[in-house]
């Protein structure tokens, strides 16, 4: 087993290196010393103990005296102090040293800690390895100017520094060269290349280019030995581990995916352009070519198109950045300064490095951060850009952002329907609120789209509703179109887009001049297919496409990606597949460069071909010819047995048993010059496909928007699909603010629970004119929050331009969609339940208009029942009288309803239907003992009001134990009876001020006397 002799073999090495030993203690911090690994008495005592007969008791006072001197000796050896002009020689004991080797071994051989470095630094783990934080010392070393002279014994005070001085008496400064204080070894060029990178980048994880793989040094390595299953082992000063090269952006992706900040150092020269340099005899120049995040994976020199290797696992390696913003927000400083809560100005700037596309914003916002909440959750950023100081309330959103996401999308002005983060969350527009992920969701619904770019737009639709009919009636012309077509045409198209990749994606790394040949043949090959497609479409398209917008998409896009065609012919397919640039372009009269070097390397090849007449004669063997092997080109290949006739001035490049090769002197200088020829057309044709990329990003704009059209066919397509699910229609859209469904159904719990459970459909009126405000109750469980949400999400559905789960729909245009739902509280922003949800409804109040749909579901549930139903009575009353908004209203307060009658034109009670089952068992015993009732749901909305809730129906559900549900009943029964007297005295109470004479008087009497003899209650 190749670890198992690794680290056998480490144990020997440890223990024969002397200059480790300066280190040891850092593994028994804890005891400050080495001697505190001995016994906590007095350390002569460890010889008192041996046997009586070896020796005299009278001996144990110089015995002691020896003991406390020696150990005096090492504790001066082991502090460290470099002042100290005559340092003292260690006198540790070999046996103790041995020991302690092994046993750091050991520490070293345990078990690995399983969190990562980023979250707690391995700070005890192999101590013959200098730490990040090391570095500047090494900074500070190189930065002296001179050193002081000393002796060889000096050098023992700096056994427990990190960097030493040079060895050796009266070094000049200029000479000395900073090395590890473990292992006593002078850092290597490439270690000090790294240091120097590390120092600028001490959060990333370093992938090091040397020659033909990628190294991990130090911690680094530990890391990537950890998170991708490689071998890690001692090389000089650092722990090393390496990869191929071919497999950089898998292994990159890994460790991405795994939460740290992956940099890319690329070898900046060649070898044979070094062996003509000026610098030859220095290290091969490197620099950081790349940092890789989350948002910014895209723009790593890294082949994002991953399909192109079929030995790659996409699912292990695959991080889905393509909708993922880097977001930027700031404050004014006003902000900051006074102190502000409300009414400050904030501005926002997002960038999505994967497509190109950037969003900004500046707007004023509340206390409550509603805005800025309603702008993160729509991007669901993966990196946030934050300056160094913003106001408190700021920073707890952001906190809370960071902790639960739970985003997407960005509004701007009244071009869209208005919906918040609040309102995403609530009707689970792109994740459900189980377990966050998009099943469950409208988008998951809607999402049918057969492109990756495709996909995204939809996302957009649906987070941005439009207000324009135009352009809703647009969509929905072309979705009728798609689903009433007898051509073939739009299956045609259907099944191009489905072979697509991520174009957008790959036009923006085309842009950036990231992609490979690979890549870039791949997307200009796709395009230029798709466009000859489409043209020859082009007759059909006219002919059989009634919609203006299909219409339009189409023939607009194949005339965008006509550039491409030209692009193509330039580049050879073999070559661009296999990545090799020196013979991508095939007419080279447009790169003369690039035809120079190759006439001089034809030049050098043919010379040396030419040559080979004369080593025919030199040998006097006329079929002689040059052989390769394993990459060393153009050697003469002789038997061993005829070595001796070889010139004295060849010179031997590789033997076997059977034969030798050499290379003659011409042979040499000539193969030297071609080398570094081709290593300059490698370099010359790099410069050149540069400025390929540069011409071709030139179009960016077009193709994007050619790009842009796709996206909006494959939606179309999408919600074509949802349109065939079966009992769909198309709505209609009116200006006039109402909301009128038939038969509606939710379109996702309609979706999951399929054909076997049939869901039960709801009708909708609201409007304007007549009843604009519903006010439902109902027993819990009874699908009271479900139907509020189904009405909300037709009304979206209505305005993406989608076909809606009903068998009529009639919608106005809706500007906002307003909820407040649920109960939880909010410990980053440090409010209450009751507080947050006070604080939604201040935000609705604020904003809603007429043209607005507010959803109130259980207003006023997280006080008493008094404050409650005070908070709720006149919420609701407000938005009836004042905002005068369509709203849909959920309670469990019976004195809510009683607003119908003050309001009898636009408030309607309405309750979710149900049947109370009595218990025939209790009937036939007549069992007189109180039980929670029965209840069977019919999630219909029916006219009127639920006089019950019917908790204790859903407690027995829950499988509350009997005995507390008797009790409970018991209760609720007596309370019930309580409430219902107080309520008859207050009307008897209001009729008898009312009362003008003697007879109306006494009648009211005997109806009190009536009332007060039929209940069992005290009075």
């Amino acid at each position: 087993m190749p670890r198992t002799k690794s680290a056998s073999s480490g144990l020997s090495s440890a223990a024969q290196a002397p200059g480790r030993q300066a280190v040891l203690s850092r593994f028994f911090q804890s005891s400050g010393s080495l001697r505190s690994t001995a016994s906590t008495a007095d350390p002569a005592e460890k010889f008192t103990k041996g046997d009586s007969r070896k020796r005299s008791l009278g001996n144990d006072g110089p015995i002691k005296k020896k003991a406390k001197k020696v150990l005096g000796k090492e504790e001066e050896n082991t502090s460290g102090i470099s002042g100290n002009p005559e340092p003292k020689k260690c006198l540790r004991s070999r046996i103790v040293l041995k020991s302690l080797e092994k046993l750091k071994e050991f520490c070293c051989d345990s078990a690995l800690p399983q969190n990562r470095v980023q979250t707690e630094p391995l700070r005890e783990r192999f101590a013959v390895l200098p730490k990040c934080t090391d570095f500047e010392d090494i900074t500070l070393q190189r930065a002296k100017n001179a050193l002081s002279s000393e002796d060889s014994k000096s050098q023992a005070n700096q056994k427990d520094s990190q960097l030493g001085p040079c060895p050796g008496d009266f070094r000049k400064a200029s000479d000395c060269k900073p090395f590890n204080k473990r292992s006593k070894s002078v850092y290597t060029p490439l270690e000090l290349q790294y240091i120097d990178v590390k120092q600028k980048h001490k959060d990333a994880v370093l992938c090091v280019e040397c020659g033909y793989k990628y190294r991990f040094f130090g911690e680094d390595a530990e890391i990537a030995a950890r998170e991708l299953n490689i071998y890690c082992h001692l090389d000089h000063n650092f722990m090393t581990a390496s990869i191929p090269t071919h497999r950089l952006f898998v292994h990159v992706r890994r460790l991405v995916a795994k939460g740290y900040k992956v940099g890319v150092v690329k070898q900046m020269e060649t070898a044979a352009l070094k062996a003509i340099g000026d610098n030859k005899s220095s290290v091969f120049s490197r620099k950081l070519t790349g940092l890789s995040m989350w948002f910014s994976l895209t723009l790593l020199h890294v082949n994002p198109l991953i399909r192109l290797d079929d030995s790659v696992n996409i699912d292990e390696v695959m991080t889905d950045t393509s909708t993922s913003y880097l977001l930027c927000i700031y404050e004014e400083k006003e902000n900051i300064k006074d102190k502000k809560k409300g009414n400050i100005s904030i501005g926002i700037v997002g960038v999505q490095p994967a497509t190109g596309e950037v969003v900004y914003d500046c707007f004023q916002d509340s206390a409550s951060r509603l805005e800025l909440e309603t702008r993160i959750s729509s991007l669901q950023p993966l990196e946030l850009l934050l300056p160094s100081h913003m106001s408190e309330l700021t920073e707890m959103l952001i906190h809370r952002a960071t902790a639960v996401r739970n985003f997407k999308q960005l509004t701007s002005g009244m071009e869209f329907m208005r919906i918040n983060g609040t309102t995403l969350r609530n009707l689970e527009i792109l994740q459900n609120q189980t377990d966050m992920k998009t099943k469950g969701s409208l988008f998951w619904v809607l999402d049918h789209t057969r492109t990756s770019f495709g996909k995204r737009k939809l996302k957009k639709w649906v987070t941005q509703p439009l207000l324009k009919l135009r352009d809703i009636n647009a969509r929905l012309d072309a979705i009728s179109d798609v689903l009433h077509s007898e051509s073939s045409v739009f299956e045609q198209i259907e099944n191009h887009l489905r072979k697509l990749p991520d174009i957008e994606r790959g036009l923006c790394s085309i842009y950036h001049k990231k992609c490979s040949t690979q890549e870039f043949f791949l997307i200009v090959k796709s395009l230029s297919q798709l466009q000859s497609e489409l043209q020859a479409l082009a007759p059909a398209v006219g002919a059989h496409v009634q919609s203006d917008l299909l219409r339009t998409l189409i023939l607009e896009t194949s005339a965008l990606l006509s550039p491409v065609e030209h692009y193509l012919q330039i580049l050879n397919e073999q070559a661009a597949k296999v990545g090799d640039k020196t013979e991508l372009f095939k007419d080279l009269s447009d790169f003369p460069l690039i035809k120079k070097r190759k006439d001089e390397i034809q030049d050098v090849i043919q010379s040396i071909q030419m040559h080979l007449q004369e080593l025919r004669k030199i040998l006097n063997r006329p079929s002689l010819q040059y052989v390769t092997v394993s990459g060393q080109e153009f050697m003469i290949e002789i038997k061993n047995s005829a070595v001796s006739c070889i010139p004295a001035d060849w010179v031997k490049v590789g033997s076997t048993k059977a034969v030798s090769r050499f290379h003659p002197p011409f042979i040499v200088e000539n193969y030297r010059r071609l080398n570094q020829l081709r290593e300059q057309l490698v370099l010359d044709c790099s410069a050149e496909w540069l400025h390929f990329l540069e011409n071709f990003g030139e179009h960016y704009h077009t193709l994007c928007k050619a790009v842009n059209h796709l996206a909006t066919v494959d939606c179309i397509f999408s919600l074509a699909k949802v349109a065939k699910q079966g009992n769909y229609c198309r709505p209609t859209l009116q200006e006039e603010n109402k909301i009128i469904i038939k038969n509606g159904r939710h379109p996702m719990i309609d979706v999951l629970l399929g054909e076997q459970d049939q869901f039960v459909p709801n009708s909708t009126s609201l409007s304007e004119d007549s009843e604009r405000v519903m006010i439902i109750t109902g027993p819990n469980m009874g699908g009271k929050s479900s139907y509020i949400k189904q009405v909300a999400l037709v009304a979206i559905m209505a305005q993406i331009g989608s076909y809606v789960p009903a068998e009529e729909a009639t919608i106005g245009i809706v500007d906002a969609i307003f909820t407040r739902m649920g109960a939880a509280d909010n410990i980053y922003k440090g409010r209450s339940t009751f507080m947050e949800e006070l604080t939604d409804t201040a935000e609705i109040i604020r904003k809603a208009t007429p043209q607005s749909l507010v959803i109130l579901d259980e207003l006023g549930r997280g006080t008493s029942t008094h404050d409650g139903i005070a908070i709720a009575y006149a919420t609701l009353e407000y938005f009836i009288r004042d905002v005068k908004s369509l709203t849909l209203f959920v309670t469990h307060y019976p004195p809510v309803c009683e607003l119908e009658k003050l309001y009898p034109e636009q408030v309607g009670n309405y309750h979710m239907g149900f049947l109370v089952n009595e218990d025939e068992s209790k009937q036939e015993s007549g069992d007189t003992e109180q039980v929670p009732d029965s209840v069977t749901f019919l999630y219909q909305i029916t006219r009127g009001i639920a006089s019950r809730s019917y908790g204790l129906n859903v407690a027995k559900l829950a499988d509350v134990p009997g005995e507390i549900l008797k009790k409970a009943a018991h209760k609720s029964k007596e309370l019930e009876g309580l409430v219902d007297l107080r309520r008859k005295r207050l009307k008897f109470f209001t009729d008898v001020w009312m009362t003008h004479n003697v007879k109306d008087l006494q009648t009211w009497v005997g109806e009190l006397g009536t009332e007060e003899t039929q209940t069992s209650l005290p009075h």
